[in-house]
């Protein structure tokens, strides 16, 4: 499976009119158009599924459904109409399209037979022991041109995704309940036609202009079509969600170290000579793939290929993926891909099931690379055929006057009506727009849209989810689910805690689990710490959350309570409000580096109290949104008084001779002390995040933000403020920082961040102003991307630091390559991190591991170096999907 829910953003209401009206003219224009219909067999008479037929001398055309069904439109006139399927005789048949005002369907059937492939067509220079080698020499030092042979196109892609589920669970590892509403069936079923728009290096944007989800005429689809061109003639090509390294290409420059060929034999197909090459892995447990490849001869590019992967390829979840694609000729002696398919088989968690999404890709505009020849294209065309289907090349324009900034912006939000677009469309970085009409399309616009027939399952399907909606989004229907779902669980609570949900008012109450309501530290004792939480979510996605907390320690007998609120209001420029204020217990460090979990069983098992703690009574008040695109803000102010608390209690569960509790005051390197007196202090913040270049795509309602290649830039200001509602605090911080994901192919992926900080005008601060790090004494690690040695408060600093993190997941690089310990799926990690203050001097932590453990845990041992000497070791153990 492929990376497939991505989301969305609305057009204005001139620039919806405009489209209105363009499709009412393009359905007026195609109303005349005939629908060619019919069924393609195997020579056994079984329907054989995703075969593809399409008009020749065109990308008109579609593929066959799951029963082997087909149907497409096509204009009035003489067409030859061709059938392909991997592995068979391509067969041709002539059809007259008579011009009527409302054309009768026509139907074709046909039924292909197994190709057969002969060793004595090859006429190649061989350097193998087998004649594949001499062919995959070929193909792969072409692939380099193939893959920028085009470089632009636009093209209509029809995409259809259906997932089923086999065997649904009753809890998930025996402790997570499965919702009431998952039961064995179709579980997605969607629709969409999106208009697709390319240009090199690997540009794409989209915009869809139809979409359909069974069940829930609201919805959009998240087929995204740009998500499903898997182009094997890269070097290797990314699986999202299957396998974290990817698959090296069997067309791979280094193809020949992970794969052998085997000519199966070459055949006359459609006017070209094709081979056929079985892909065989030299190490199934490579990241490669099997099956076989069809190659065409003299050119040496793809005709079309089938290929799967399965267990032993270390992909998740899935037992099989398989890939087909098919390709044919387009104007301007290019090739192009018509149709591509992906089947696979899922299981994991007690889940069972499988599924399929098809693509398929039409009306295409191409512009050729400049290298490539402008020769004739190698397909005979039926002489009956005044014009392709395709448009032929872009020829460049003439000079023209430098538009204006406003005609730029114009340029590159309007879609391209003819030819294709030009790199100044590509300068804005929305990848897909989901158009607000897409969900609309009635059922007489589908029939003529789609490409590929609906199964007699698919069919059922829409009926019943369909002809249910209304029930299901109605009170009582939902309530029966509540009821079911809202079941209380003790295990629940143990672990995730306890939700209420009311669906048909989209409201949720929620508790914490019962390791934060009960908590120990010895400062407060025993706590009971209760959070209730309120979300209410309206229909246009504007949520508000509200959240009151209470507190009572038994020991120092002191009540505390606090009341947090949020208020998402705009989800297009990702805007929303927020406060928390009351009298409250705070640790030093605000990102809270030991949890009160961890706390308490470090306290009570080990005489341990890592926690500090002061008290504050405090009201804070938050603004976020994004400003323009890739740069974000949090605005902050806090006003506090603050005070010293100090330990009340000594009981432990295990007592331990040798250790004694520590004082409820941090100890430091920079300061004698960390004691205040009880003070104001009110502070403003200021945060910004800037990723440049990032992608994004816009839902009618939302937009979700997508990566860049470019790193994330942070820049952090907080400034205290004096003589202002009597606050005592006096000064400026400031840091600078950056952080990204680098992926290195088949060596796996890595991640760094680094900044950089210091305080001037330091006329007065106390211990919680300063810079704190993420600090751990604990062998239990909540977070591997900070420090795993570190004392949580001994090198917080007032002065400059720079603090750098550095993991590197191998994702199977080396344990792979050892036949016992690969079907453990264990993956290798290692991290480098690293401090500087002018009181730690050059701290260093270098840690190995292992994750994916029991597929979700992770192992480290870090060692700790100050100065050049080696200070510390340890096992850390968390979570490592």
């Amino acid at each position: 499976m492929l990376s497939l829910f991505k989301r969305l953003f609305p057009l204005k209401s001139g620039k919806r009119a405009f489209l209105l009206c363009g499709w009412l003219c393009l359905l007026t224009l195609c109303a005349q158009a005939g629908i060619l219909k019919g069924k393609v067999t195997d020579e056994k008479g079984a329907g054989l599924a995703f075969a593809t037929v399409y008009l020749q001398g065109s990308t008109v055309g579609s593929t066959t459904n799951e029963q082997g069904n087909y149907q497409f439109s096509v204009e009035p006139g003489q067409h030859t109409v061709v059938f392909q399927y991997v592995g068979y005789k391509t067969q041709t048949k002539t059809i007259d399209v008579p011009d009527e005002e409302k054309p009768t369907p026509l139907v074709l059937n046909a039924q292909l037979l197994p190709d057969v492939y002969n060793l004595n067509e090859v006429r190649v220079s061989l350097s193998g022991k087998n004649p594949a080698y001499g062919i995959m020499e070929q193909v792969i030092a072409r692939r380099d041109y193939h893959l920028k042979e085009v470089q632009a196109y636009t093209a209509q892609v029809y995409v259809k995704g259906l997932q089923r589920l086999i065997n649904v669970p009753k809890r998930v590892l025996g402790i997570m309940k499965v919702p009431a509403g998952l039961k064995p069936g179709i579980l997605y079923l969607s629709e969409s036609v999106s208009e697709l728009n390319f240009m090199q290096p690997g540009k794409y944007r989209e915009r869809m202009i139809s979409s359909k989800v069974s069940g829930n005429s609201r919805a959009f689809s998240f087929n995204q079509a740009s998500e499903f061109n898997v182009n094997f003639y890269q070097n290797l090509v990314k699986a999202k969600g299957v396998n974290e390294r990817g698959f090296v290409s069997p067309l791979a420059n280094n193809a020949m170290f992970f794969y052998k060929y085997e000519l199966m034999g070459s055949s006359q197909n459609n006017g070209h000579l094709i081979h056929r090459i079985k892909v065989i892995p030299k190490r199934k447990s490579d990241p490669v793939v099997t099956g076989y490849l069809y190659i065409v001869d003299g050119s040496w590019r793809l005709q079309s290929l089938n290929l799967y992967v399965t267990k032993d390829q270390q992909i998740e979840f899935v037992d099989t993926l398989r890939i087909t694609q098919q390709f044919t000729p387009a104007a301007g002696n290019v090739w192009v891909l018509q149709s591509q398919k992906f089947t696979f088989d899922v299981e994991g968690y007690g889940f069972k099931g499988n599924g399929y999404f098809t693509a398929v890709y039409s009306k295409y505009r191409v512009k050729p690379a400049s290298f490539v020849k402008q020769a004739p294209v190698p397909t005979p065309v039926a002489p009956e055929i005044a014009a392709p289907a395709v448009s032929p090349p872009i020829v460049a324009a003439q000079p023209k006057a430098k538009p204006t900034r406003k005609e730029r912006r114009a340029q590159r939000d309007a879609p391209p009506t003819n030819g294709v677009p030009d790199a100044e469309y590509f300068k804005k970085k929305e990848v897909l727009l989901i158009e607000q009409e897409a969900n609309t399309r009635d059922s007489a616009y589908w029939a003529e849209m789609r490409p590929v027939p609906l199964t007699e399952e698919e069919v059922v399907d829409y009926h019943t989810k369909d002809s249910l909606q209304v029930i299901k989004e109605s009170k009582p229907y939902k309530d029966s689910l509540d009821r079911k779902n809202n079941k209380f669980s003790v295990t629940g609570l143990l672990l995730s805690g306890y939700s209420y949900r009311n669906t048909f008012e989209r409201t949720r109450f929620s508790i914490e689990p019962i390791t934060r309501i009960w908590q120990y530290n010895t400062v407060e004792g025993l706590v009971a710490n209760l959070r209730v939480g309120y979300t209410k979510q309206f229909e246009d996605r504007r949520s508000f959350y509200i959240a009151p907390t209470l507190r009572y320690g038994f020991s120092n007998e002191k009540a505390q309570a606090k009341l947090q609120g949020t208020y998402t209001y705009d989800l297009l420029k990702r805007r929303a409000v927020g406060f928390e204020g009351g009298r409250f217990v705070s640790q030093f460090n605000a990102a809270e580096p030991i949890t009160p979990f961890v706390n308490t069983v470090y306290t009570l098992l080990f005489k341990e109290n890592y926690e500090k703690l002061y008290q504050r009574n405090y009201l804070r008040l938050w603004h976020n949104r994004e400003l323009v695109n890739g740069l974000a803000a949090t605005f902050m102010v806090d006003y506090a008084q603050r005070e010293m608390l100090f330990n009340t209690t000594d009981f432990v569960l295990r007592d331990r001779d040798s250790r004694v509790f520590t004082p409820n005051e941090p100890q430091n390197a920079e300061v004698a002390s960390t004691a205040f007196p009880r003070h104001q202090a009110l502070t403003a913040a200021l945060s910004l995040s800037y990723r440049p270049g990032a992608e994004y795509i816009s839902h009618p309602d939302r937009k979700i933000n997508l990566g860049s290649k470019w790193p994330t830039f942070n820049l952090n200001y907080r400034k205290g403020i004096a003589n202002v509602l009597g606050s005592d605090v006096n000064y400026d911080f400031v840091s600078l920082g950056v952080s990204d994901e680098l992926q290195l192919g088949l060596v796996g992926t890595s991640d760094y961040s680094v900044s950089v900080g210091t305080f001037w005008r330091k006329k007065q601060l106390y211990f919680m102003d300063f810079r704190h790090f993420s600090g751990n004494r604990t062998i239990l690690s909540g977070d591997f991307s900070g420090f795993q040695l570190l004392d949580y408060y001994r090198y917080s600093t007032q002065k400059t630091y720079i603090e750098a993190h550095y993991s590197h997941h191998f994702n199977g690089f080396i344990l792979n390559k050892i036949p016992l310990i690969r079907k453990l799926k264990w993956q290798e990690v290692g991290s480098l991190n690293y401090l500087h203050t002018d009181a730690a001097g050059h701290y260093l932590e270098v840690g190995v591991g292992l994750e994916h453990l029991f597929k979700v845990f992770r192992v480290d041992f870090v060692t700790g170096f100050q100065e050049r000497q080696k200070v510390s070791s340890g096992i850390r153990i968390g979570y490592g999907f």
